[in-house]
């Protein structure tokens, strides 16, 4: 599940940590590391068990309502389809999912409100309305729905954000690329798997995992040797007056272009303009940018690295 993206940026946040705290070993900043993706894949799982609390909360408010018709000897029968989704069975069996939960515990057992409101804001969506409408349906509705629900309620949610936040500095950037790997499982879900449907591993395979701990080690290990290439292409400006953000993110992407023959040079250089983006000033993409090519093409040159240009 963790992939180079999401690798990337981890590590680009935790070697400028270890900017800001100079004492930090190259043992613990690496543990460090480490622990970051473990949580990224812990909030992976933690998204898709908000899915079957909102079920829960769903199921004790329509039956409520239920008992509520009853007394009132109301005739209407209340609808139980949405509960008795197909689909949010099978997550809520899910044997994976169910060990996370047994160890970790909920982390939605306080978050009641929250989880309410979850359910009234899919009541008032149309295609709720239509899925209720509909009589009977198949698996694969049942599955759709809460792709749509996911994708329109869940993701870009700045109050769930402010509480995944307030639960793990870890977790400050990481959802918006969770969000797409709890999508992807969504999707993958098979009726005929039963509660044994896999989920995505934490690696999708152990070179992910080398490649994390070779491009982190690296950046943190060879960071003098990287800064004096910044330092060499830099024309008629200061080291010390470039951002410290700008001089990480060329550190790190200066390791994976030294390290990963197999990289193109223009795709790290890719993922590292994004990265400025994101993190850095708004002049900090086109500077990478420039850097990661004239010291690149240079190394290229002086037979330091092989790879296309």
């Amino acid at each position: 599940m963790i992939n180079r993206e999401l690798i990337r940026l981890k590590a680009v946040q935790l070697a400028y940590a270890c900017c800001e705290d100079e004492d930090r070993t190259l043992e613990s900043a690496e543990k460090e590391f480490l622990y970051s993706l473990d949580k990224a894949y812990e909030l992976y799982q933690n998204l898709l068990a908000l899915m079957v609390n909102i079920n829960h909360v769903a199921t004790r408010i329509v039956e409520m309502q239920q008992s509520k018709a009853r007394r009132l000897g109301e005739r209407e029968a209340i609808s139980t389809k949405f509960i008795n989704n197909r689909f949010i069975a099978q997550l809520r069996e899910n044997e994976q999912l169910q060990a996370f939960v047994d160890k970790n515990g909920s982390f939605w057992t306080d978050e009641d409100d929250m989880l309410r409101q979850f359910y009234y804001r899919i009541t008032e969506q149309d295609y709720y309305q239509e899925y209720m409408q509909n009589g009977d349906s198949s698996y694969d509705e049942d599955r759709e729905l809460w792709r749509k629900i996911y994708r329109n309620i869940i993701c870009n949610n700045e109050e769930l954000d402010d509480i995944l936040e307030d639960h793990s500095l870890y977790w400050n950037d990481d959802k918006t690329i969770i969000d797409t790997f709890v999508l992807k499982t969504i999707r993958r879900f098979e009726e005929a798997n039963g509660a044994k449907q896999p989920m995505l591993p934490e690696f999708r395979e152990e070179e992910d995992r080398e490649f994390a701990l070779m491009l982190f080690r690296t950046a943190l290990s060879n960071q003098d040797y990287f800064r004096q290439l910044i330092r060499d292409h830099t024309l008629n400006w200061e080291l010390e007056r470039i951002a410290v953000m700008d001089l990480v993110i060329l550190q790190v992407a200066l390791a994976e272009i030294t390290s990963f023959p197999g990289i193109p040079l223009n795709v790290s250089i890719n993922e590292y303009v994004e990265i400025a983006k994101l993190y850095s000033t708004p002049r900090s993409a086109s500077y990478v940018n420039g850097m990661l090519d004239s010291i690149g093409k240079q190394l290229i040159k002086e037979g330091l690295i092989e790879k296309e240009a």
